[in-house]
């Protein structure tokens, strides 16, 4: 009888215990990924890191260059090995953005600043297939299975508004194709489109609808790599699926969306937006869409979640207090409407000279408001802007500071993360911004490594948090500064609380309302426990940041 008992007891206890656990997983949900709160890594495929020294040459391109202005040898491969070895998962990075995977033209020319070839990925040729220099089919797919098993989305680039360059190797695209005159004058909205952003750089004409032919140059290239039948059968399922025109925009979003369907990449950032009509994004994002659809149905075990297919423009001179308007002068055109997710925001690094409240405050009303729904893409440095944040590498750390904590998207851009420098001697133009990853410095410099620290530290509480970038920005103390982001989606919940500037040594840290007294939080940064009493906690650390979480 007793032995029942204690038996009945027993099954009972397990019983309610399982109860609990169970609620205990229904009400703490996993953390979802949020894309106005994405950590981005940019990076230019040929100068991250070289995993295949065998396709350092091809199509001959060995002719001299000036200097930075050819292929260096990084390519896809040398992302996978970095992802392997967990490089971005300690950088909290969510999101990889590569440079135009596709092939580039053969040749190079001389832009004025010596000569170059289409090492950045921005001088298409074929759409269809991969640069060899950067990698293959198999090495794309690897990449993305790899990424997604870690959580981490893959954004290709999309460039719809230009081929690449003519030169005595790379045939032209016809002239119903493209126009090579004249060159934009940027004095009106129309001189921002019909036109040819530099010379000799053929501008597809993305404002026809009027069908036409194949390029004779890609028919024969195609026949030769024995796939022309089923490049053609392609084409005529997605024009009799889509009802759209033969026209060149819609023959290059097909092949674009080509490397949805086939390795299921979850974005693209759109290369020079504004120097289309805004309709073509419009199109754009139907045809990613459809083309998710399509992959999610015939994977459903490759389906990371319910996002949607993300779209980052790349408007010019964007900037976050525009909000959803940009001003070619003679006309105003919202992009959010036409097809973007989100916008890059090019006024970050001279924003990012404000003290911490003014920047996050900003930021936070007008996402929460104007943008609410959308958002922006912030960034110290880039391989275009030739004003960065930062130039000389002085402020790295408060770089990683106000980028890693302010609302929006964060980008990362590679090297902002390991001080890589960004005044490279003997180079000219924006060359200069694309020198090789230091990846030794991040072996054998302590400093380097220091740097990266505080990136990895920022980068993780981001990627844990979707308030940080998503969330509701509140100030609780101006002295010492001290803020709270809030954020709420379904049945998820994340509360944060950030101080900065603070006293090195003990410190006290007012938590306002976030949390209630007795609550036990974590200080991300240092990886010390405190309890809240009093609506307040205290905690030593050698750090002048606190990053305190649940």
């Amino acid at each position: 009888m007793k032995k029942s008992i204690l038996l009945l007891i027993a099954i009972v206890s397990l019983f309610f215990s399982s109860c609990s656990s169970t609620k205990t997983a229904q009400t703490t949900p996993k953390t979802p990924f949020v894309w106005e709160s994405a950590n981005v890594y940019f990076l230019l495929i040929d100068r991250f890191n070289n995993g295949d020294k065998s396709n350092d040459q091809t199509y001959n391109r060995n002719k001299p260059t000036a200097k930075l202005r050819g292929f260096e040898g990084g390519d896809i491969r040398g992302v996978i090995q970095k992802l392997d070895e967990g490089y971005f998962e300690k950088l909290g990075i969510t999101a990889i953005w590569m440079t135009p995977v596709v092939e580039q033209i053969h040749d190079g020319v001389d832009e004025g600043t010596g000569f170059t070839y289409g090492f950045h990925g921005y001088w298409t040729r074929d759409w269809t297939t991969l640069d060899p220099s950067f990698g293959n089919k198999k090495d794309l797919a690897e990449l993305v299975q790899k990424a997604h098993a870690k959580g981490i989305r893959i954004l290709l680039d999309a460039v719809i508004n230009h081929t690449g360059p003519v030169t005595a190797e790379d045939s032209v695209y016809p002239n119903d194709w493209v126009r090579t005159s004249p060159k934009c004058t940027y004095k009106s909205y129309d001189t921002y489109i019909n036109c040819t952003l530099v010379e000799n750089l053929p501008d597809v004409k993305t404002e026809s609808n009027k069908a036409v032919a194949l390029p004779p140059f890609l028919i024969e290239k195609w026949k030769k790599e024995g796939r022309y039948e089923q490049e053609i059968a392609e084409l005529d399922a997605f024009f009799a699926k889509t009802a759209y025109p033969r026209a060149p925009k819609y023959y290059i979003m097909k092949w674009l969306s080509d490397y949805i369907t086939d390795y299921g990449i979850d974005g693209y950032r759109v290369d020079t937006a504004k120097h289309t009509y805004e309709d073509v994004w419009a199109d754009f994002k139907k045809v990613c869409d459809a083309a998710f659809a399509d992959f999610k149905k015939n994977n459903p075990s490759k389906v990371l979640d319910n996002n949607p297919f993300f779209t980052v423009g790349e408007v010019y001179g964007y900037n976050i207090g525009a909000k959803k308007q940009f001003d070619f002068g003679d006309k105003k055109v919202n992009y959010f409407e036409n097809g973007f997710s989100g916008l890059i925001n090019f006024d970050f690094r001279n924003e990012a000279k404000m003290n911490y409240e003014p920047l996050f405050s900003k930021y936070n009303t007008i996402l929460q408001n104007d943008l609410k729904g959308n958002t922006v893409m912030n960034y110290v440095s880039s391989h275009d802007d030739s004003y960065p944040y930062d130039k000389k590498r002085e402020k790295t750390i408060e770089s990683g500071t106000k980028l890693l904590l302010a609302p929006g998207i964060s980008q990362v851009y590679y090297g902002d993360e390991s001080a890589r420098s960004l005044d490279i001697p003997g180079t000219t133009g924006d060359a200069t911004l694309r020198s090789m990853m230091n990846w030794e410095d991040i072996k054998s410099n302590p400093e380097t490594q220091k740097v990266l620290l505080h990136w990895q530290k920022l980068g993780n509480f981001r990627k844990n948090h979707p308030a940080i970038g998503a969330g509701i920005h509140q100030e609780i103390s101006a002295s010492p500064y001290v803020f709270s982001r809030t954020f709420t989606k379904d049945n998820f919940t994340d509360n944060v609380i950030v101080g900065l500037d603070l006293a090195k040594g003990p410190k006290e840290i007012s938590v306002g309302t976030i949390f209630e007294n007795g609550t036990k939080l974590t200080d991300a940064y240092s990886g010390k426990k405190v309890a809240v009493s009093n609506g307040k906690v205290s905690v030593d650390t050698e750090f002048d940041i606190v990053l305190l979480e649940k």
